[in-house]
């Protein structure tokens, strides 16, 4: 059957639009895929972003987690730093403690024997004491026994008397006892010089103090005991008055023996102590030197 030319139009027409229908498929299909491409390139660098960010956020907390532990390190490197310092300190202040202990401990068996000789010389010296010819003191340790010189000697003589003998006697009986001390014997006149007669033997009161200095510490070794190892004798003249010269009595008083007890020091301080305590005078001029006479 012959289709008829209008018929055959109307298809021809139809078949005009195909071509248009299918570019705009492909149009509609394309701008689909570049739509989705975009949209899944667009999550993609949403991903990457995120992943960065976790990245960053990983790495900052691992550069948290290193400083933290860092800063503990330190802390703790501290804080054994002070322990040990806390415990060196601990240490030190028990040694401190113990040494001071040892020295209270020293000091007070010190007081009591330095006591004992104290009272044991007041004992042995009572009646010199109480008429006044020794004068005993006690002060920081030392003991001091102030003889005047009519009690030991002969006026204007360096020679002990009698009397003297037996008064020496008796303290060289104390000093023998006392193994830790330091003895010094000096010798102090008044500001009279030795008499004509006596100036031949003694030119002035330097030789007369030293001399009778001297005969003391050889009595107090030869009859008292006392080791020569702890004895040392100084003159000092007229240079250290204990009174005013102006008056009999206050002569009478700078007329004297000092015996001096003092710490005995370690061996290789005794060359410093003696000097010390033979430049205690307002003179450099003392000395120390066999006396001239007869003992």
């Amino acid at each position: 059957m012959t289709e008829s030319p209008r018929e055959h139009g109307r298809q021809e027409q139809g078949r005009a639009w195909v071509p248009w229908l299918v570019t705009a498929l492909v149009v509609l299909l394309s701008g689909g895929v570049l739509f989705l491409a975009h949209r899944s390139s667009q999550q993609a660098q949403a991903l990457a972003e995120q992943s960065r960010q976790a990245a960053d956020e990983a790495a900052s907390r691992a550069r948290d987690a290193e400083a933290a532990r860092k800063l503990m390190e330190e802390k703790l490197t501290a804080a054994e730093a002070e322990r040990a310092k806390l415990t060196t300190e601990k240490e030190q202040l028990s040694t401190e403690k113990e040494q001071l202990s040892q020295t209270v401990q020293e000091q007070e068996a010190e007081l009591a024997k330095l006591k004992a000789t104290y009272d044991d010389l007041q004992d042995k010296m009572k009646a010199e004491i109480a008429n006044g010819a020794i004068r005993l003191s006690q002060n920081e340790g030392r003991i001091q026994v102030d003889l005047v010189d009519k009690v030991l000697f002969d006026s204007g003589d360096a020679s002990i008397s009698a009397r003297g003998q037996e008064v020496l006697t008796r303290l060289g009986g104390v000093l023998a006892k006392v193994e830790d001390k330091f003895i010094q014997v000096s010798g102090h006149t008044d500001d009279s010089p030795p008499s004509q007669k006596l100036q031949g033997t003694f030119p002035t009161n330097w030789e007369l103090s030293v001399a009778r200095a001297v005969n003391v510490v050889r009595f107090l070794q030869d009859k008292g005991g006392v080791p020569a190892r702890r004895l040392v004798a100084a003159g000092y003249g007229e240079m250290r008055p204990v009174a005013g010269n102006a008056t009999p009595q206050g002569r009478a008083r700078n007329r004297r023996i000092e015996v001096l007890l003092m710490p005995d020091l370690p061996k290789q301080r005794n060359t410093a102590v003696v000097k010390r305590a033979l430049a205690d005078s307002t003179t450099p001029k003392s000395a120390v030197k066999p006396a001239k006479g007869k003992k």
